[in-house]
């Protein structure tokens, strides 16, 4: 066995290109990595928010009247719910939509939802031709 010393003559244009190339390649890998993590903070707010904030309403015929229902909303809560000008002549002629409108939105600004709701057996049928307006306007708001 002989030992003979090598020599290695490396050009110093070859040095440079390997050296851009590397550093090119730490800095794809890196935009990669940042580009494709999953963000955190997109995933929190997305889940906390619920509604496109804004003001929603919705018809509700009332014999040959209509009546508009409104719903305000931020993100995250149902703020109020309401008659809009609400005519005197249904007033006279169906008395429960107030008092149904204030007790049904007086329970979904307390529990934030529609479901679980209670009405009396005697104002079923208005109550739930109110809350299904009520629900049409939460339906416009909600993130889809």
């Amino acid at each position: 066995m002989s030992s003979r010393t090598k020599i290695v003559v490396l050009k110093m244009k070859e040095i440079i290109y390997t050296a851009i190339f590397i550093g090119l390649a730490i800095v794809l890998i890196t935009l990669l990595l940042i580009m494709f993590r999953p963000k955190r903070e997109a995933a929190v707010s997305s889940q906390s928010a619920a509604y496109v904030p804004g003001v929603y309403t919705a018809s509700l015929t009332v014999g040959s009247q209509n009546v508009n229902v409104e719903v305000a909303v931020d993100a995250e809560r149902i703020n109020s719910i309401s008659f809009v000008s609400l005519d005197e002549s249904i007033t006279t002629m169906y008395p429960l939509m107030q008092p149904v409108m204030n007790d049904l939105a007086e329970q979904i600004l307390t529990k934030q939802s529609l479901e679980d709701l209670s009405y009396s057996m005697e104002t079923r049928y208005t109550s739930q031709a109110v809350l299904g307006a009520i629900e049409t306007a939460v339906e416009k708001a909600r993130l889809r």
